[in-house]
């Protein structure tokens, strides 16, 4: 207990202690740090921001539906924009709910629609503000109940419901909301926002770890954000070998080198590459994703082979999630591009 407790002492100075290179790091996040405060200020999607900046600068806010990949900026952009048209009154006209609150027929009933009733002094022309984040994980009986919500209350209060697939918001719910999709963010965004980053924490990197951040994170800036920060509390240099043994994800190396022997239809010599990746202890999933990240972003390959290629990989990425994901999926995929190798080589 004692030898715990020492542990726990130790650590926590070493956290508190301004001596240590990565303090600010360590006690703050930096997805939450550098989170944009203004419309203007978010990256990426320029159609669906400025039809934000618009809907700010007119103060008409519709029911808006905003859907796409996590980390694109859906949430950031609901709450830059309630800031920008409620001001001060943010805190008392805004109500936030979470996947992670509990958000069954009941809350709708209750507390949705008891801060609708609310009444709340705001400037002409401006309403209270209700987000569900993540909404396409609410229950269908829930999303009834909302859409009634919705029409009595549209006078003083407006929603904005967040998702990854508006198909999972119920079409009544859907007719009554402006849709506003996300797409994922360019390499080239998130690699200028990273470089921002990096350099006001001071955080040592290499441009080879930086471009490992951005293919890890595939179009997710939260995910590049928490890469970076985790790459450099814990090497202290962002370089890409560091990053690839942080997030844990098969080397793009290695995967090109399977690419490789399958182009020169060599199918044993790939099987050994794909079966060292799967002895390191990476799930079919995990090598498959890889594997097609690295075809598509191949510029020397054929461009039909390489079409032929991702149908392929696709075939047996839909395969692998139904559940079939043991080592036999992965080798008969060798084979088959193997085959199409040979085939467009005859």
């Amino acid at each position: 207990m004692t030898a715990h407790f020492e542990f726990y002492r130790s650590s926590h100075m070493v956290l508190g202690d301004d001596t240590n290179p990565f303090h600010d790091i360590v006690l703050t996040l930096q997805v939450e740090k550098y989170r944009p405060q203004k419309i203007k200020d978010i990256v990426g999607n320029t159609e669906a921001v400025s039809r934000l900046q618009v809907i700010a600068e007119e103060g008409n806010m519709p029911n808006m539906i905003l859907a796409g990949p996590p980390g694109t900026g859906k949430t950031t952009s609901v709450m830059c924009l309630a800031h920008e048209l409620l001001g001060p009154n943010y805190a008392e006209a805004v109500l936030e709910l979470n996947a992670s609150d509990d958000r069954g027929i009941d809350v709708v009933r209750n507390k949705i629609k008891m801060f609708a009733q609310q009444k709340v002094t705001l400037p002409p022309g401006r309403q209270k503000i209700i987000i569900l984040d993540e909404a396409d994980s609410m229950t269908a009986a829930a999303q009834q109940a909302l859409r009634r919500t919705m029409e009595i209350y549209s006078s003083t209060t407006r929603f904005a419901l967040a998702c990854n697939q508006s198909s999972k918001i119920i079409e009544p719910i859907q007719s009554r909301c402006a849709i506003i999709r996300y797409s994922k963010l360019s390499d080239k965004d998130i690699l200028e926002r990273l470089m921002t980053v990096a350099s006001a924490e001071k955080v040592a990197n290499t441009p080879e770890g930086l471009e490992a951040i951005v293919f890890t994170a595939d179009g997710d800036m939260r995910q590049a954000l928490n890469n970076l920060q985790a790459t450099a509390n814990g090497f202290g240099l962002v370089n890409q070998e560091h990053v690839f043994r942080v997030c844990d994800q098969p080397h793009p190396f290695l995967i090109s080198n399977i690419i490789k022997q399958c182009m020169e239809a060599k199918i044993d010599d790939a099987y050994e590459g794909m079966r060292a990746l799967a002895d390191m202890g990476y799930s079919a999933s995990d090598i498959i994703t890889i594997l097609f990240r690295v075809v598509r972003n191949n510029t020397a390959m054929n461009e039909f082979l390489k079409l032929e290629y991702i149908k392929q990989i696709g075939f047996c990425h839909m395969r692998i999630v139904d559940g079939v994901d043991s080592r036999l999926q992965l080798s008969g995929l060798l084979a088959d591009l193997c085959q199409l190798t040979l085939r467009a080589m005859g």
